[in-house]
């Protein structure tokens, strides 16, 4: 869990567990094959990455279901949400619910990103390993 405890992982499954639920409810709303219903499947792709690398860190286990080139397609989608999720919170009064509901996102977000970028390490690692 490296610079995390348990509990910020925990709390920060259950945040990325509501993402990807108002996620899907977004994505209901677009046309299939229009930018936003893609923006949204894109995002929707790497919210449940993100699920998988909390629950596979918090069980500890080595288990992994994506491919090096799936965590590779997550960054843009998460450094995306993380750079709106900023821009959007300092708009917004400190102490309302979306500005807190904003941090819990990012706090979320910001640990979810160095998970990829080992999970992406390792799956490298793993690939030259074997070749």
């Amino acid at each position: 869990m490296d610079n995390f405890t348990k509990k910020d992982m925990e709390e920060a499954l259950r945040v990325i567990a509501l993402m990807v639920s108002q996620t899907e409810k977004a994505k209901e709303k677009f046309a299939q094959g229009t930018s936003q219903h893609t923006l949204q499947k894109n995002r929707l792709q790497a919210l449940n990455i993100a699920l998988s690398l909390i629950s596979k860190e918090l069980a500890e286990s080595d288990a992994l279901d994506y491919s090096k080139e799936d965590l590779k397609k997550a960054f843009a989608p998460i450094t995306s949400l993380i750079s709106k999720s900023e821009k959007a919170q300092k708009k917004l009064a400190q102490g309302t619910w979306q500005h807190t509901m904003l941090s819990n996102n990012l706090k979320a977000l910001h640990i979810v990103l160095p998970l990829l970028t080992k999970a992406f390490r390792e799956i490298g690692a793993e690939k030259e390993q074997i070749e």
